[in-house]
């Protein structure tokens, strides 16, 4: 099933998963992750991008663009979450795989590539 997100429904997340009141400081980072989401063929080898793809696109795009003043990488994490889930997978990924995940992807060690095909493994 493919499952396409909009602005909206990253601000209803965030409201979900950032408990304190925190305004968006970049909205153009989540028109960024929701274009990203949607590219129809993430690598010329690949077909149909899958819905791990998707959550790692989205993931990823938020934590490189941080579009809150702080808390970016809670809501990353909750967005592709939210996303596998909302696509009918959801994910358990071992303890502070998630953390680690993030770090390497802030680190720049990880691509979107690399990261979704950590989520398959994490599917339920």
């Amino acid at each position: 099933m493919v499952f396409f997100i909009d602005v909206p429904w990253l601000l209803d997340v965030q409201e979900q998963a950032v408990p304190e009141d925190v305004s968006v400081a970049d909205y153009s980072a989540l028109v960024a992750a929701v274009a990203r989401h949607k590219t129809r063929i993430p690598r010329p080898a690949t077909a149909e991008p899958d819905a791990a793809w998707r959550a790692a696109a989205l993931l990823h795009t938020l934590v490189r663009l941080q579009p809150l003043p702080y808390r970016n990488s809670l809501f990353a994490c909750q967005v592709a979450a939210a996303y596998m889930h909302a696509s009918g997978e959801g994910i358990d990924p071992p303890y502070g795989a998630m953390v680690d995940l993030v770090r390497d992807i802030q680190a720049g060690k990880v691509s979107v590539y690399q990261a979704a095909g950590l989520l398959r493994t994490w599917r339920i």
